[in-house]
């Protein structure tokens, strides 16, 4: 181990000390199941966000839940559970983490700037899908939906700014209206689940003209994979910094058992349920689940589904400040020197351009992204901290080049089917598996730098106090 000169964000950090932290399902748990409820999630779980005739119905039904369950167990097992254990034992944030497979220097880039950076894409996705969600109570238009996205994101942002604490407030009941909607919309067509027909419905999403050839059972599932996954990255990446408030090892693993694993299959098979039995009952082919004609259409009255649309947007409000808000700590972190009014200004303005432009609408291609930039950030992560013995190896000096080399090939791979370069099936899944792979050749081969020594390590996490102390 050498020593060196560490920079103050990550000398100055100090743990969160056992006594701040709560049981699982008390932060961890309810927190990321709030994500999967956001009904930009399970809007277009159905179709996949693909083209592809019957999306991922195409198979049937059970094909369609096995692509869904078998990519929230690999959110949890391989995208959250490494970063919720390096959180938990260091009780330090993303940024001063992952220091570790970055180094001092490039650490201060990769996560924590791009972590920032990619809130401004989530922000667009925000405002662009509640813009849509609102737009009937305005006329309907493409100008009021283009307004409304410009006010949407302009305001969240404002907010991330100054007055986060207020939304915080609300935001642990609102993910209960998108809950309440998924059952509703449940009770109202399940009934049409036992006639739902998978090549009938691949007929009916053909292009006129043309053969109705739906996805392969591993198309599907790869398209599964590659939608979930793709939303997930980013949020996996964060276990850190929801780790770092959990007690011990069995809280970061029922927190992601529950609010990950199961909120994707509550909220993601609701969606695929509900879209199978609205085709069933002869409601149409629509696959896109929470838009309010859908939900008109399912409830039998259009002014239902123009309410349901705007309680969705509603609920909607806190994500798009969180991500402000991350976004907002983010740039004060790496860029300390420049007034946040303008940082956030400028990354809020690629939020409105993203929107209005519907950019943002196309989420496969926003998911894809998402995938590749921290698919092989959460594979060199779990595979630095299995070869530090399962603990945080600590700061390494400069531009840890392992992590680097590992991240650019990985986001290659991850960003080649956007770019027309190769088809690869579940793109965020091989990012990944690159990042990590190469990740441990290159440390292998020495290509790590050194790890610098702090003046004061990070306290391990404390045993569990008791069930009555712990509340």
């Amino acid at each position: 181990m050498s020593n060196g000169v560490l920079p103050d964000y990550v000398s100055m950090a100090k743990p969160n000390p056992a006594e701040n932290r709560a049981p699982w399902y008390k932060n961890t748990a309810p927190t990321y199941a709030g994500i999967f409820l956001w009904f930009v999630f399970w809007n277009k779980m159905a179709s996949g966000g693909s083209d592809a005739p019957g999306g991922v119905l195409g198979q049937g039904i059970w094909v369609a839940l096995l692509g869904l369950i078998l990519a929230a167990l690999l959110c949890h097992f391989l995208f959250y559970l490494v970063p919720g254990l390096f959180g938990m034992k260091t009780g330090l944030p993303l940024y001063v983490v992952g220091t570790s497979t970055y180094g001092v220097q490039g650490g201060f880039l990769m996560p924590g700037f791009l972590m920032g950076v990619l809130q401004f894409g989530w922000l667009g996705v925000n405002a662009y899908f509640s813009s849509q969600a609102l737009a009937p109570l305005f006329g309907g238009s493409l100008a009021a939906q283009k307004v409304i996205a410009v006010v949407w994101a302009a305001g969240a942002a404002f907010i991330g700014l100054k007055g986060i604490q207020y939304v915080a407030k609300v935001a642990t009941f609102l993910p209960l209206i998108p809950l309440a909607i998924l059952l509703i919309m449940m009770g109202k067509t399940i009934g049409g689940i036992g006639d739902f027909d998978a090549d009938v419905l691949v007929a009916a999403g053909a292009a006129e003209g043309s053969e109705a050839v739906g996805l392969s059972l591993f198309g599907v599932i790869a398209l599964c994979i590659t939608y979930i996954v793709g939303f997930f990255a980013t949020a996996g990446a964060a276990g850190v910094d929801f780790g770092m408030n959990n007690k011990d090892e069995k809280d970061v693993s029922m927190g992601g058992l529950v609010g990950i694993a199961l909120a994707t299959v509550v909220a993601g098979g609701a969606a695929i349920l509900i879209a199978a039995g609205a085709f069933g009952k002869g409601l149409g082919a629509g696959l896109d689940t929470a838009t309010p004609s859908f939900m008109g259409a399912v409830m039998g009255s259009e002014g239902a589904g123009k309410t349901m649309g705007l309680l969705l947007a509603i609920a909607a409000l806190p994500p798009a400040c969180f991500s402000s808000f991350i976004a907002v700590n983010s740039f004060k972190t790496t860029l300390p020197k420049v007034n946040p009014f303008i940082s956030v200004g400028a990354g809020t303005a690629v939020s409105i351009l993203l929107a209005v432009t519907g950019w943002a609408g196309d989420v496969m291609g926003v998911f894809t992204v998402i995938g590749a930039s921290f698919g092989p950030v959460c594979g060199a992560m779990m595979v630095d901290y299995l070869m530090a013995g399962k603990k945080w190896a600590g700061p390494r000096a400069g531009w840890n080049l392992a992590g680097w080399i590992s991240w650019v090939a990985g986001f290659a791979v991850g960003m080649a089917p956007l770019v027309g370069i190769a088809d690869i099936p579940a793109a965020p899944l091989a990012a990944f598996i690159v990042g990590a792979v190469l990740y441990y050749v290159l440390a292998k081969a020495g290509l790590e730098s050194n790890v610098l020594s702090m003046a004061a390590a990070p306290a391990p996490a404390a045993e569990a106090p008791s069930e009555e102390k712990s509340e």
